[in-house]
C-alpha cells in the first residue's frame, strides 16, 4: 500500500540518480513502490533531476507555496533553505504536506481543510524520518497511513 510522502530539497541542478540515492538511502526497510507522493518547493516545478526521478519511477510529485511550507514546523531549519528559498527547511514540511494531502484525499477532504483543524492533521501524517543530507539533497519521510480512530476524528469534524 502507498503510504510514504517523501520530501525532497535539493541544491540546483541536482541529477535524478543523486535524488534518487538519497531517496533509496533514506527509505530504509520501505520500498520505492511504498511512495505514495513526492513533494517539494513550488520552485522545484521546473527542477530536471526531480522530475526525471519522479517520471522515472512513475510518482507524482505535489508542490507547495512558501506560506503553506512556513506554517509547518521544522525540526532541523535550515540556514541554507532560509538563504536560497525564503522558508526554514523543505524536505521536513513538504514531506509532510504531502501526507496530508494523501491523508485528507482519501477521506475526501481538500488540503486547506487541514488548516483549520491541526490535531486531527498532525496525527494523520507522522514524520517518520526527519532531516537527512545525502550528497546536496535532502530526503524526509512522512506517512499517510491514519488508524481507524484518526479516520474517524477526520470524518467527524472535516466532513459536510
Amino acid at each position: 500500500m502507498k503510504t510514504l510522502s517523501v520530501g525532497i530539497g535539493c541544491r540546483l541542478h541536482a541529477s535524478a540518480d543523486e535524488i534518487e540515492n538519497a531517496v533509496h538511502a533514506v527509505l530504509g526497510s520501505h520500498a520505492i513502490e511504498d511512495i505514495a507522493t513526492v513533494a517539494s518547493i513550488e520552485t522545484k516545478a521546473d527542477e530536471a533531476g526531480l522530475l526525471e526521478f519522479c517520471a522515472r519511477h512513475k510518482l507524482p510529485l505535489q508542490l507547495f507555496s512558501r506560506e503553506q511550507i512556513a506554517a509547518m514546523r521544522v525540526t532541523q531549519p535550515s540556514a541554507a533553505a532560509r538563504e536560497h528559498v525564503g522558508v526554514d527547511g523543505v524536505c521536513e514540511p513538504c514531506a509532510l504536506l504531502g501526507a496530508l494531502h494523501t491523508a485528507w484525499q482519501d477521506v475526501g477532504v481538500g488540503i486547506a481543510a487541514h488548516e483549520a483543524s491541526p490535531a486531527p492533521a498532525a496525527s494523520a501524517a507522522p514524520l517518520i524520518v526527519g532531516k537527512t543530507v545525502c550528497a546536496g539533497v535532502t530526503v524526509a519521510i512522512a506517512s499517510a497511513q491514519r488508524t481507524q480512530a484518526d479516520s474517524a476524528t477526520l470524518n467527524q469534524q472535516d466532513l459536510p
